[in-house]
């Protein structure tokens, strides 16, 4: 997330909105934004809490049942709501990948 928000600028030049979702609670979230990003006291997107049902998590295909948590990934999807590219496990941590895939969405 850190690195995300390093890159923020960046999506936001490109049209993208970036969100995180995560099976932690809303406090834990709010910990780790603030944590992640001191010096604005949080970071500069949302982080969204799938805490309860893990609905998100489990339509996306990311739930391991085994750990109860979801896997890491980051998904790209366009505004018609079509994931467009999928990044799973610890490259899903570095954003550059997200990156190209946004600015070729916005050059189409």
């Amino acid at each position: 997330m850190k690195a995300y928000q390093a890159d923020i600028a960046k999506f936001t030049d490109a049209d993208t909105q970036i969100f995180g979702v995560s099976v932690d609670s809303v406090p834990a979230l709010k910990h780790w934004s603030e944590e992640l990003a001191p010096e604005t006291k949080g970071l500069g997107f949302p982080l969204l809490s799938d805490f309860k049902e893990r609905k998100v998590v489990k339509d996306y295909g990311i739930f391991s049942e085994a750990s109860g948590f979801g896997r890491r990934a980051t998904f790209v999807v366009d505004k018609e709501g079509i994931i467009r590219h999928i990044e799973e496990g610890n490259t899903a941590i570095d954003p550059s990948a997200a990156f190209q895939a946004c600015n070729m969405l916005k050059k189409k």
